[in-house]
């Protein structure tokens, strides 16, 4: 019979049967001889493998490619199909979930079901494909056909990596983070978790491709990449937008304290130098933080928040970041209009120059003074240097005011008849005109004030401007006779290195390090203390900053900071109220200020509300801190009186009444509020739109505040009062609805 022909190489078929394949064996008596020379031909060019196995499965024959590459544990002819093959999930390349175990136990034809070979660590990808064989009614195994897809598979599977990953830095591309975050957020939701999200943008990237070339800018992308995935701790979580952008995701994170501390982790990180081909670079980052549900909740909605919260960290000076919120649009058209009005400031005489007296913290003598920039605007009165500075130096209106400032600076301290030192701000804006020591000389011999006197104060990033111009800057300007101090140290693009060479006379201890150090478990001390040992072996003097109560204070002189400067000697005087403090001879002044550190409060005019029991209360901000707030518009309330404190945007404060005076109460919040990453600050959580909602409140400006609320009769709040009176620890967010 025909069948009997058909026994493709049974095992223990000699070599040359092996050699000749299907062609001389197989199909033989079958098939006219030009047909089994195509089918030898097809063997031989490698373009598939013929098959057969027996009723029990096991392969009575295989082409002799085939063969060789699935003889790794032993010759394939004679095991079985289950042996040599296996699924990938049990699926094949059509998309069923059809099994190998599976085809083969229904005995009937199967086309390209995708199987593996090997170890898992190195696989072989094959397609497969049978024609199940009776005789006389009864089964007598397969014949077909395979093939090797191993290329084809890998090229597929490097293509689709290509399609979701960047190719420089091998994360993952915005394509790919875009359907990542689309998951994460849809996965969240039905248990109405949290997911923030990060944008960040590199900071003075572009002078690193325009210097040094762009294979120089992709050798820093890949540094960039790697520092992000170390500190994130899963490479998955970021990704690459496109040139210098990055994006994090954050499932399940809300915390803004958190997030916080992450953020100033990275911009610190990234702000380290690099050093690509023997160069040394130096950038920067700024970052904007979103959060979901509160600032959107599909992927689209919530990537434009941080776009604005980032926009808003660049906008305020880069090397910052920015949580979103719904004020950000609002700011951004108030910060056009801060501009316009800049550029008129100084042509209509609103600026002025303040001195904050700089006193010798063992003998309380005042030496010097800083020249303190302020803006008394027209129609908004005061503005905050931490608002306008930043606008100056990126509307290039910086170097004009810098210059008024030292000049008038230079012209008051030069008619103070009592040899003080005038320390001035530099940006580094002004350094890197190459045209600086000039105007410094022009200022002095305007002035008629002596170079010793005066005293340039530098930040750090005067150093990014790598090369000898920074040197003989430097240089041209000790040779004028003025004095330099390094201001800010340690928290920008701090390197030990430029101490080497750079001339400076003091090192300031920037504020930031002052405050909290006398906090248990603070590292500040310890970072003071290394500051000044380091200045006093480079034979420097230093100046702590922003000193106020006595307790610090005290710890200053401890560590043997040698000068300091803060409100617990003085507040910055006008030019005229200084000259009358200074009486034409020496300065003593006795320090004065709480015992202990107090938080920053923040002054402000700003409408919001407070909840008590069932009722809303417009009342006015007034100022503002970590642990409480002064409000107005409430008359002789009691001590202890418990409220929630509603600062909009879902920030909801637990707090009580510990001064009343009249129309205005003193609030201590149960929880302490956090940088906002600008100077201001917010709450570690927000209650969510879904809680809001269930409670009978909506975000949104409302008619009495920051939130709209559903009222019933007699004017009440339709919500369960929240249940303060008992439970003053309350629930994560500080809060409980009473049952």
């Amino acid at each position: 019979m025909v069948i009997r022909r058909m026994a493709w190489g049974r095992p223990g078929n000699s070599g040359s049967n092996e050699t000749r394949g299907l062609a001389s064996e197989g199909l033989s008596g079958l098939v006219p001889d030009h047909a089994a020379a195509l089918c030898h031909a097809y063997e031989s060019l490698g373009l598939g493998a013929f098959w057969s196995s027996d009723a029990e499965g096991r392969l009575t024959y295989l082409s002799p490619a085939a063969r060789a590459l699935l003889a790794t544990d032993g010759d394939p002819v004679g095991r079985t199909l289950l042996d040599l093959f296996h699924n990938e999930d049990g699926a094949s390349e059509a998309g069923s979930e059809r099994s190998l175990r599976f085809v083969l136990a229904r005995r009937t034809r199967f086309e390209r079901l995708i199987v593996r070979s090997g170890a898992a660590a190195r696989p072989r990808w094959w397609s497969l494909s049978g024609e199940a064989v009776h005789h006389r009614g009864q089964f007598a195994g397969f014949h077909g056909h395979c093939a090797d897809i191993s290329d084809q598979r890998r090229d597929a599977e490097e293509t689709s990596r290509l399609a979701l990953h960047d190719p420089l830095t091998g994360l993952a591309n915005r394509r790919h983070m875009h359907q990542t975050l689309a998951r994460t957020l849809a996965a969240l939701a039905p248990a109405r978790r949290a997911c923030a999200t990060m944008l960040i943008d590199l900071d003075r990237f572009k002078q690193v491709n325009d210097t040094l070339g762009h294979a120089a800018g992709d050798a820093l992308l890949k540094q960039v990449a790697d520092r992000l995935v170390r500190l994130v701790g899963d490479a998955s979580r970021v990704c690459r937008l496109g040139g210098d952008e990055f994006q994090i995701i954050l499932p399940e994170v809300e915390d803004r304290g958190r997030l916080g501390e992450l953020a100033e982790a990275l911009i610190e990180d990234l702000s380290q130098p690099y050093f690509i081909d023997g160069s040394r670079c130096l950038i920067g980052a700024s970052i904007g933080v979103a959060i979901a549900p509160f600032d959107g909740g599909a992927a689209d909605d919530l990537v434009r928040s941080a776009d604005l919260a980032l926009y808003a960290a660049k906008g305020s000076g880069r090397g910052r970041f920015r949580f979103f919120s719904s004020d950000l649009l609002k700011a951004a058209e108030e910060r056009k209009a801060l501009e316009e009005d800049l550029h008129d400031a100084l042509a209509q005489g609103q600026f002025a120059v303040h001195y904050q007296p700089i006193v010798k913290a063992q003998t309380n003598q005042v030496i010097g003074v800083e020249a303190l920039l302020r803006w008394n605007h027209p129609e908004h009165g005061a503005i905050s240097p931490a608002r306008f500075i930043p606008i100056a130096e990126e509307s290039n209106l910086i170097r004009s005011i810098g210059e008024w400032v030292l000049r008038k600076a230079c012209s008051d301290a030069a008619g103070w008849g009592v040899p003080l030192r005038v320390a001035v701000n530099v940006s580094p804006v002004q350094f890197a005109d190459q045209a600086f020591p000039m105007l410094v000389a022009s200022a002095l011999a305007q002035s008629g004030l002596d170079p010793a006197r005066l005293e340039l104060e530098i930040t750090e990033g005067v150093f990014l401007e790598e090369g000898g111009l920074t040197d003989a800057r430097f240089k041209a300007l000790k040779n004028l006779g003025v004095r330099l101090a390094l201001d800010d140290f340690g928290t920008g693009y701090s390197s030990l290195g430029y101490l080497k060479s750079a001339p400076f006379d003091k090192i300031k201890i920037d504020q930031s390090f002052v405050q909290g150090a006398t906090q248990p478990a603070s590292r500040n001390r310890a970072i003071i203390t290394a500051i000044v040992a380091l200045a006093q072996a480079l034979d420097m003097e230093t100046t702590a900053e922003g000193v106020e109560s006595f307790d610090q204070f005290d710890l200053m002189k401890a560590l043997c900071v040698s000068h300091v400067q803060g409100f617990i000697y003085s507040e910055p005087l006008a030019n005229e109220a200084f000259v009358a403090a200074l009486g034409g001879g020496d300065w003593i002044i006795e320090p004065s200020g709480p015992a202990r550190q107090r938080h920053q409060r923040q002054a402000m005019f700003r409408r919001v509300g407070v909840v008590h029991e069932d009722h809303y209360y417009p009342v006015v901000l007034r100022n503002l801190s970590k642990s409480g707030a002064l409000i107005e518009g409430l008359i002789e309330v009691p001590l202890d009186t418990p409220f929630v404190l509603d600062l909009g945007d879902g920030q909801l404060v637990v707090a009580r009444v510990r001064r009343s005076q009249g129309h205005q109460q003193g609030l201590e919040f149960e929880q302490e509020l956090v940088s906002d990453g600008n100077g201001g600050l917010c709450t570690r959580y927000r209650v969510s739109p879904y809680q809001l909602s269930a409670a009978g409140l909506t975000l949104g400006a409302g008619p009495n505040g920051p939130m709209q609320i559903n009222r019933g009769p007699n004017a009440k709040v339709t919500m369960p009062a929240f249940a303060m009176a008992t439970d003053w620890n309350g629930a994560a967010l500080g809060w409980t609805e009473a049952a």
